[in-house]
């Protein structure tokens, strides 16, 4: 079995902050990593393809105590209950397979499993994309109720910057595999910094027919891609940008030219 994961990373670090102490994710070995393991849990994008058809909704949300095991088989079973009316769900549809429900139901069960080992953080990939808009809204509140009632923290990952706005505290911006800026919401929506953020925002309709779309900020379609940005965002051997500080809480990426850097409050 690999206890380090699907695959390695080739550079750099992973540090979790565990109550205010620092843990080297990828120095973890066996034990230790299936036990920090239980710290962070996943929601997938696909409320299909991410729950096992062959296994009853008991067991899918069951199974990550199994696992680890968490409890006596009547413990479990009354977990498992009140997991399901935690996220919405009525507990009388355990035994029934995933086919049997919908889409925003079956994504109820996904966020119950994560749940299910009462996790610090849960990493939100795309969780939303695959939904219609009403339940796309119901699934954020869902969430949002979540984390108010049991502490969590999210990491959210999405290209909706509606969903974004909605559900996000602070963004982080990333193009080409790279983060280019970082700041609080309304910082980030009200004044941002990057060329490639700038692009983003203005490609976002605005729901008024007399502001038009400014397509201006797109840079001739050529936003996504660093070797066109201007200086000091500049991407080379030889710039070797890094993550400067604007203001509070507010970061980008660019060269040692600081003085090229616009304004931000």
């Amino acid at each position: 079995m690999n206890f380090q994961g699907l695959s390695q990373g080739g550079a750099g670090e992973i540090t979790y902050f565990d109550k205010g102490q620092p843990v080297d994710v990828l120095g973890l070995k066996r034990r230790e990593l299936k036990d920090f393991r239980r710290r962070i849990q996943f929601m997938f994008q696909d409320p299909f393809g991410s729950l096992n058809p062959r296994m009853t909704v008991y067991d899918i949300i069951s199974e990550p105590l199994v696992i680890h095991e968490i409890g006596t088989a009547q413990a479990r079973a009354d977990t498992v209950r009140e997991l399901m009316r935690l996220v919405g769900l009525d507990p009388r549809f355990l035994n029934r397979y995933p086919h049997s429900f919908s889409g925003g139901q079956r994504q109820r069960i996904g966020i119950a499993r994560a749940l299910a080992l009462k996790p610090d953080l849960l990493i939100c990939d795309e969780p939303v994309s695959a939904l219609d808009v009403s339940i796309q809204a119901q699934i954020l509140n869902l969430l949002k109720d979540l984390q108010s009632e049991l502490g969590l923290t999210y990491l959210f990952i999405s290209h909706n910057l509606a969903v974004v706005d909605y559900i996000a505290d602070r963004i982080a911006v990333m193009c080409a595999g790279r983060l280019v800026e970082i700041a609080p919401k309304d910082k980030l929506f009200r004044n941002p910094a990057h060329p490639y953020t700038r692009a983003l925002l203005s490609a976002v309709p605005e729901p008024n027919i007399d502001k038009k779309l400014d397509l201006s900020g797109l840079m001739a379609d050529r936003a996504s891609e660093p070797g066109h940005w201007p200086a000091p965002f500049t991407i080379d051997d030889e710039s070797r940008p890094r993550l400067v500080e604007l203001s509070d809480g507010h970061f980008v990426r660019a060269g040692p030219d600081r003085g090229a850097l616009p304004e931000v409050a």
